[in-house]
């Protein structure tokens, strides 16, 4: 015979058992579920440091995506820039032809003056004559040349002269501004049209004194003056003291030097510093020495009248507000 008693204390403990059996199950896939998102945790954690790609939302998708647009946009005014900036060489028709026929042009002395006094010196000196053609003009736009591409001949900051007696002989004038990312393109442009056999090049360059470095003091006096800097292959005269060190050419100068260094092409840079800013006579006459590198089928006027001195020396506009 089984007391009640007894079946209570047993159905007790099968209830009891079943309990703790469930308890145990829930525990175990209550701990199961954290390892697993603890694991995820630390994955993502992992995943972040060593640089995977989470399948999480972030806006350097689309920065990405904005910064590939800009580096698009950039390119395109880049280019644009690139080729409103290239230098354009416009010559007279009948040269223009013998260079696209594939013949360059027949030069034996290029002068080239480079500023505003070193251009008017040849305008004084030199081009008042009427034996003088002009033969082409360059085009040069850049941020302090910015009418460069409509400029007809006349009105160009560079513009080249052809001797009618002699058409070896080329002069050229230069008062516009070129870059430093233009002279190189310029200088390459130019002596592509020119014949470099028995080439002589002669550069006059304005330069302020302020530039000029030396150990000694100069006094007022004492400028304007020349230095000379020439190639290898240079055999000529030497009508003033050489360029001394530290001093160093800039500029269109010092590319066209260099060029011709390269090429071995007899050259020499006659540099001024002058005190003065602007067209100035007596700056014009310290060039008179270089008229020793002209040749004989070149007329020189050693003593020009007074007006078309006056013509080439008028007041300009004021540059600097540095006195005013």
């Amino acid at each position: 015979m089984i007391f009640p008693w007894a079946l209570m204390f047993y159905f007790e403990n099968v209830s009891n058992a079943e309990n703790n059996r469930k308890f145990a199950s829930f525990t175990a896939t209550r701990q199961l579920s954290l390892l697993q998102n603890l694991v995820a945790f630390f994955a993502r954690i992992m995943a972040t440091f060593f640089g995977e790609v989470l399948s999480v939302y972030s806006r350097a998708v689309e920065e990405d995506e904005e910064e590939l647009d800009e580096d698009e946009e950039d390119a395109q005014i880049r280019k644009e820039l690139e080729e409103k900036r290239e230098v354009h060489l416009h010559w007279a028709p009948d040269v223009s032809d013998a260079l696209q026929a594939g013949n360059k042009l027949q030069c034996s002395q290029l002068f080239l003056a480079v500023g505003h006094n070193a251009a008017r010196f040849l305008s004084v000196y030199v081009l008042t004559s009427a034996k003088w053609d002009a033969v082409g003009h360059a085009s040069v736009w850049n941020e302090r040349n910015r009418a460069g591409t409509g400029q007809s001949g006349d009105q160009s900051g560079c513009v080249f002269y052809r001797h009618k007696d002699d058409p070896s002989v080329l002069i050229c004038q230069l008062t516009c501004y070129v870059a430093e990312d233009q002279q190189f393109q310029w200088t390459e442009k130019v002596f592509d049209c020119l014949q470099h056999r028995e080439l002589n090049v002669t550069v006059l360059s304005d330069s302020c004194m302020a530039e000029y470095k030396t150990a000694d003091y100069l006094c007022g006096s004492s400028a304007p003056f020349l230095r000379s800097l020439h190639t290898g292959s240079f055999s000529g005269p030497q009508v003033c003291r050489s360029l001394e060190q530290p001093n160093i050419l800039t500029g269109l100068p010092a590319a066209v030097l260099n060029h011709c260094q390269v090429h071995c092409i007899a050259a020499v840079v006659y540099q001024c510093f002058s005190d003065v800013i602007g067209p100035d006579s007596v700056t014009m006459e310290t060039f008179k020495p270089t008229l020793t590198r002209l040749g004989k089928s070149v007329h020189l006027d050693p003593s020009p009248s007074s007006d078309v001195v006056r013509k080439f020396v008028r007041t300009s506009d004021l540059q600097s507000n540095l006195y005013i």
